[in-house]
């Protein structure tokens, strides 16, 4: 399994913006399918968006397209998710997880085998 470790999180305003990274750790991190989630207090853990193993294909949740990008450097072994426009509902812990299929369920947190410890978002005036 890969380990991944998320970064880049803080406090801004809304209308700012954040870069958050995926650092990878083990073997061959272009062989998985990496996905962004959050969670919010109370709340379930939601999906954000997705990119698969060569980085040409991408996926979003309706509230964050135009606002969010993800993307990847495979020789960095890191995935980014820069975020902009933010809003207060973007308040949230967001994780990064990945695994070596993917599936049609690619929005279910289930079907990912490694994730990382979470950083925080928090988007407030």
């Amino acid at each position: 399994q890969v380990q991944l470790v998320e970064s880049g999180g803080g406090l801004v305003p809304p209308g700012g913006s954040l870069r958050l990274s995926c650092a990878a750790s083990g073997p061959a991190f272009s062989d998985y399918v990496v996905a962004w989630f959050r969670q919010a207090p109370g709340k379930g853990r939601e999906f954000v968006a997705l990119i698969n193993k060569s980085g040409y294909t991408t996926d979003y949740i309706h509230s964050v397209k135009g606002r969010f990008t993800i993307s990847r450097d495979n020789a960095k072994n890191t995935v980014y998710l820069e975020m902009n426009s933010l809003k207060p509902e973007d308040t949230a812990v967001y994780f990064c997880a990945a695994d070596r299929a993917m599936v049609s369920d690619y929005r279910r947190a289930t079907s990912y085998d490694s994730w990382g410890q979470g950083t925080q978002v928090t988007v407030s005036s």
